[in-house]
């Protein structure tokens, strides 16, 4: 019998994910590959429901539509802050990606649009948001439960 990725599994995969144009934006290639926990919400929908049925070993390329990845942009997530809002030797650069926390403690990423005098613009939009990505995965292992290492994706681990 063959096992299937279903909800609740942890599902290790290796991705290469990239925008239309080919470039990619991010890989586990090189690295720890990715655990998954099905129905966990900890990766964006069009993922998780792309690796639904698949089997171990298996390879699949897909695209996710904005709204089933990182949401549509929304410009008035444009904030104007004060630089005395930042630390005193924070040196913003447009283009800049920040992590910032909200009071609930959830860390989420902004970009700084413009520098201008006292005042720095940031766009609280996801950097992926309006985007359509498309992904090349291999299902590396399924278990129903979380492997000795899940310190999630990525180089940080090892």
């Amino acid at each position: 019998m063959t096992n299937k990725v279903k909800e609740g599994d942890y599902v290790k995969v290796h991705y290469t994910g990239k925008f239309n144009d080919g470039q990619i934006f991010d890989s586990s290639q090189g690295c720890q590959p990715l655990e998954v926990h099905m129905g966990a919400n900890e990766v964006i929908p069009g993922f998780e429901n792309a690796l639904m049925g698949m089997e171990e070993n298996e390879k699949k390329s897909f695209t996710v539509e904005a709204d089933k990845a990182y949401g549509q942009r929304d410009e008035s997530l444009e904030r104007q802050f004060n630089r005395a809002d930042f630390p005193q030797d924070f040196q913003p650069e447009v283009g800049q990606v920040l992590v910032l926390q909200d009071p609930s403690q959830g860390q989420f990423p902004a970009t700084v649009k413009d520098v201008s005098g006292d005042t720095v613009m940031l766009d609280l939009n996801h950097p992926l948001a309006g985007r359509t990505l498309s992904f090349d995965v291999q299902v590396v292992e399924i278990n129903n439960e979380p492997g000795a290492s899940s310190c999630g994706g990525g180089c940080a681990c090892s």
